[in-house]
Order: structure tokens, then sequence, then C-alpha cells
């Protein structure tokens, strides 16, 4: 009766199990999908604009610093060919108020100077504005004529222009209404540099002027842009890779871990069940020995009407002595030595092993015998697939029907044996617990059978499918693994040793 109420509890795999106890079970999948999807995303948002950022801070800056050597080498040009002394400098020629400060420059030679340096500055590639300032911060020249004559206060990035001493001073921006001296001849259509280049005196230790120039550069933005898609799709390229891949092999850990943990599960449950069931099932076996030995004698001199019914007796003793026999052998630790087992002769023992019930039960079995290799498994474990496989079969057929075995190769190195009946079949959830331990569909099953059948054929890396329809039958399938000539050579010649 013990063994018997064991069926009614659930395995720990089953879904209830699942409901209950190992609902708060980690899930690394899930877990790493969310926390890689987020850390990684947000790796490759900084990489991305810190890449962009320095292709546009380098980009500008070097514009720039090409605009103010050009700027500052036409005004050294200029005052050259204005046969100006060469210890004068531009920036000293700018302001028309100092005209008369520097009596040893003809005013004739420094205005021309003047004049075809600011015409040069007017003309530059892609200019917005172009200004002049004085030392006092007066707009002494501008392609915007309404600006000459302000003086620009509070400006504290022209402030810090005159007083820093670099080469260029450059910033990226839009523009600023708030601004005066960004009075622009034209709205840009992207934003725009503005470049703050310093116009120094004889010997480079002042600031005495400052032109300013607005402008943007139509190509350098473009290829800023196509630097922007370029770093951005390779970031976005190369995080989901590091992603897919990460999560490839995260996801195959975790159908590891969970295979594992399903094999612990079960493993423990046989590991809690296996005392106590072996203790059952060694005490059942004399008895029921002497049950039958006793049913046999009796039925000798037994009467017509009493030997039915003794009969009767020695066949639920043989049942009860192969619930016993599954049951040791589905606690009984399995070694991985495998040995090369002739299917088509572990076929033909079974059969006929069960002759005599397939008669009483009206069944009937096609089987065409072939030709096929030698399949890698144990012979003693083969046996045992196959008697569980032929007692289901001939147990949901007790009012007659047909048991059908095909052998076929479909996959290379693997051989594939199909047990087909005609029985009462299988509802969809009793498909999807079959191969848990100790669940059956039979009155008084142990529900060990189909699991000991999976258990085996995955030990010798086989596999086993079943499918069924209600009312109309079982198919099992199982992949054999074929033996390769070695192994098939070597069990041969140990075979001859022995």
């Amino acid at each position: 009766m013990q063994i018997l109420e064991q069926q009614k509890v659930p395995a720990p795999d089953t879904p209830a199990a699942e409901g209950k106890g190992w609902r708060g079970q980690f899930n690394l999948l899930r877990w790493f999908s969310l926390g890689s999807f987020f850390i990684i995303a947000a790796v490759a948002l900084g990489l991305g604009y810190i890449s962009t950022r320095f292709v546009v801070d380098e980009s500008i800056e070097r514009d720039s610093m090409l605009t103010a050597q050009f700027v500052q080498a036409i005004g050294d040009a200029e005052i050259r060919h204005a046969a100006i002394a060469p210890n004068r400098t531009m920036g000293e020629m700018l302001d028309p108020r100092q005209d008369n400060a520097y009596p040893d420059v003809p005013p004739a030679s420094r205005a021309a100077s003047r004049i075809e340096f600011l015409d040069h500055i007017e003309h530059l590639p892609d200019v917005l504005l172009a200004t002049v300032y004085a030392l006092d911060r007066t707009v002494v020249w501008s392609t915007n004529p309404q600006l000459i004559g302000v003086r620009i206060e509070g400006d504290e990035e022209l402030d810090e222009s005159f007083e820093m001493k670099e080469p260029v001073s450059t910033s990226y921006h839009q523009v600023d209404e708030e601004r005066p001296e960004q009075m622009l001849l034209r709205e840009p259509k992207y934003l725009f540099i503005e470049n703050y280049i310093p116009m120094f005196n004889a010997d480079k230790s002042k600031v005495i002027a400052m032109v300013e120039i607005y402008k943007e550069p139509a190509d350098l933005v473009e290829r800023i842009q196509r630097g922007f898609k370029s770093i951005w799709l390779a970031t976005l390229l190369g995080g989901a890779a590091i992603y897919l891949g990460l999560f490839w092999i995260v996801r195959r850990a975790a159908i590891l871990l969970q295979s594992q943990q399903k094999q612990l599960i079960n493993n423990e449950t046989f590991a809690a069940l296996g005392e106590m069931s072996s203790a059952v099932a060694h005490s059942l076996r004399n008895p029921l020995a002497n049950i039958r030995s006793s049913a046999e004698l009796a039925q000798e001199i037994a009467s017509q009407n009493a030997q039915k019914n003794i009969g009767d007796i020695i066949n639920q003793v043989d049942r009860m002595s192969r619930w016993v026999r599954e049951l040791l052998v589905s606690l009984r630790p399995m070694n991985d030595d495998c040995e090369t087992v002739a299917l088509m002769l572990a076929i033909d023992d079974t059969l006929s092993a069960f002759e005599a019930l397939i008669k009483r039960s009206n069944v009937e079995v096609r089987f065409t015998p072939r030709s096929c290799p030698p399949i890698v498994s144990q012979q003693v474990l083969l046996t045992q697939i196959l008697n569980s496989l032929f007692a289901n079969a001939l147990e949901a057929m007790p009012k007659g029907g047909v048991l059908s075995i095909d052998i076929d190769s479909p996959t290379p190195g693997y051989l594939r044996m199909v047990l087909s009946d005609t029985g009462k079949g299988m509802t969809k959830q009793q498909q999807l617990m079959v191969f848990k331990p100790f669940f059956t569909t039979k009155q008084g099953g142990l529900g060990v059978g189909l699991a000991l059948v999976k258990r085996i054929m995955e030990r010798f890396e086989g596999s086993v499918q079943l499918t069924s329809q209600e009312q109309e039958g079982t198919r099992v399938s199982l992949n054999f693994k074929v033996a390769t000539g070695g192994e098939y050579g070597a069990q041969h010649s140990a075979g001859r040793g022995r």
C-alpha cells in the first residue's frame, strides 16, 4: 500500500511542485538579459557620446586653427606687400583711429594694407559674419555695417580672448539673440563656428586687435554628420554583437544548469525513495515467491473450478514480481559502460518472452526483420526497455489490436525503432507527464517504466519520443546511436576472449 500511495505524490519537477516549492528560483537568463542589456546599452551610449564629442571638438579645433593661421598669414603678407617696416604687424594697422600713432608708417601704405586685408577676410568661404575689434572692444570694421562703431561690453568670451594670448578661441553653438554682436547676415542652416583670432603687436606680447569670424562650414558639418552615423552604427553593431555573444553563452549555461538541476531533483527523488522502496521491494520478494510456489502446488491438486482462481493468483504474483524488478532496476545506479548490442536479436527475444501474452490478448504483431548495424547500449538495460514498452502496449489493448514494429535510419549514425499500438491512447496532459518518475495512467502501476526508459536512452546518447491520440493508439520512437566499427570490433574481440 505504501508503494502504491507514492504514485499520488507529485515529483519535484512536476508543474505542481514548480508552482509551490520552486517559485523562488533565480532565473539566470532573464536577469542576465535585462542586466546586461542596460549595462551594455549604457556603456555603448557613453562611448558613442564621447567618440562623437571627440570628433566634433577635434574637427572644429582643426578647422579653426587653419582659419586663424590663414588670417594671420594674410596679415603678414599684406604688411610685406605694402612695404611696411617688418617690425610692424597687421594688428597695429586695423584701428583707423590710430593712423597717426605710427609715424614710421606712411598713411597710404597703412590704408592700403588694411583695405586689402579686410577684403580677404570679407571673402573667406562659408563666412556668416566677420568683425574686427579694437583694443577697447569697439567694432572698427564688420561685414555688417550696423555694427561699426558699436562698443561691446560684458562679453566674457571676447574679454578672455584678449587676455589669453592663444592662437585661436573657438566655440560651436546656436545664435544667441541676447548677444548684440551676433547680427549675422543670414540665418545658418545648422550650427555655426565662432572664432576669435587675436592680432598681436610686433613682439607678440600683447593682443591689440581681435578678428571675430562666424562661419558655417557646410563641408565640415556634412563630414561631422557622416562621422556621427558611422560612430553610432559601429557602436550599435558592436554593442549588439557583444550582447548576443554573451547572451548565447549564458543561454547555453542556463540550459545546462537547468538540465543539471532537473537531474539533481530526480536524483534526490530517487535517493529519498530508494532506501524505503528497496527495503519494501526486497521484503516482498520472498513472500511472493512462497505464494507462487504454494499456488503452483495447489494448482496440481485443485478442482477444475479452483484452477482458474489459482491461475489468477499466479498471474497477480507474477505482476507484482515484475513491479518489484522494475522498482529495483529504476533505483539502481547505472554505469556508463556501453556495449554493442544487436537490436534485432533483442526484439526477437522480447517477442518470444511475450508470445503467450500476445496470443491471450488477441494482438496481431506486424514486424519484418531486417539487417541493421549494432547499437550502443547494454544488453540487460535494452531488454528492460523493450519489456516495459511491450508490456505497456499490450496492457493498452485488452480487447486486441495491432502492435507494429518498424526500424529505419532517418539520421546518419542513428537507428530508429518505432513501436506503435492501436490501444486507448493518452490525453495531451498525460503525454506531458508520461516520462516523470512515479507518474502512471494505469490502475496500480508504479510509474517508473517510461521514466527508466528515458534515463537509459539518454545515458547512451539516444532519445525517446512519445506521441498518442485518444482511442487511436500510442507511438513510441527510440533513437539508438549506431556502434562504430572500432567499438563493434572491440566488443567482438572481448567476446572471443571470454
